[in-house]
């Protein structure tokens, strides 16, 4: 099964986008957020891909930039009731690391605005997930009584997205450039070569 694609942006639609990868064009499904943090058409991109076989749909390519949001959309597929457009919804609203923090805390109103997803879809969603590794770092901790979350050492992504708005970035242009850098570096990269890759990205 097709786990990665590396290849360039040819069309994005409403649901899907085609990833030209060497030539060949592979149709991806996508949330809304996925699609929105796309690189514009004729840009490079790398998409993590869950390969899923149907003997109505044959094979669908369900797309994402980074791999807990693959590993989300998997674990949420789990569920009882819960399908790839369901997932897909949940991931729209809310990230892989706000989807565990909500779990934590016993938030199903904030799983419940995915579209789609019902009060008690929701419920189960949050009883299932609770202390399941979503994310690959900490969940943040919440307090007992007023549900805050602890605070939290932003990442090294985060940082360089602030950098890069303290320089004049626009905020979504900032975390595209970044996320992009993330991805040829690594996850271990530091913050001062995501902010010079994010610069050249944008040809500073």
């Amino acid at each position: 099964m097709i786990g990665r694609l590396h290849g360039i942006v040819a069309e994005v639609g409403e649901e899907e986008a085609l990833i030209d990868v060497s030539g060949v064009g592979y149709v991806v499904r996508c949330g809304a957020r996925t699609l929105s943090r796309l690189p514009e058409v004729g840009g490079e991109t790398v998409v993590h891909v869950e390969s899923q076989w149907g003997e109505q749909t044959g094979l669908t390519l369900y797309g994402f930039l980074g791999r807990e949001e693959r590993r989300a959309f998997v674990i949420l597929k789990t569920i009882q009731g819960v399908g790839p457009k369901a997932a897909l919804a949940v991931l729209d609203v809310l990230t892989p690391p706000e989807l565990a923090a909500a779990c934590a805390r016993d938030d199903k109103a904030a799983v419940a605005r995915a579209q789609g997803v019902g009060p008690k879809l929701a419920q189960r969603i949050v009883l299932e997930l609770k202390g399941k590794p979503i994310t690959d770092g900490p969940v943040a901790a919440f307090h007992a009584t007023a549900a805050q979350p602890a605070p939290v050492k932003p990442s090294a992504s985060g940082e360089a997205v602030a950098a890069l708005m303290g320089l004049g970035v626009a905020e979504p242009a900032a975390r595209r450039v970044v996320e992009q850098a993330s991805l040829r570096l690594g996850e271990d990269a530091e913050v001062q070569a995501l902010i010079k890759a994010g610069l050249q990205e944008l040809g500073r």
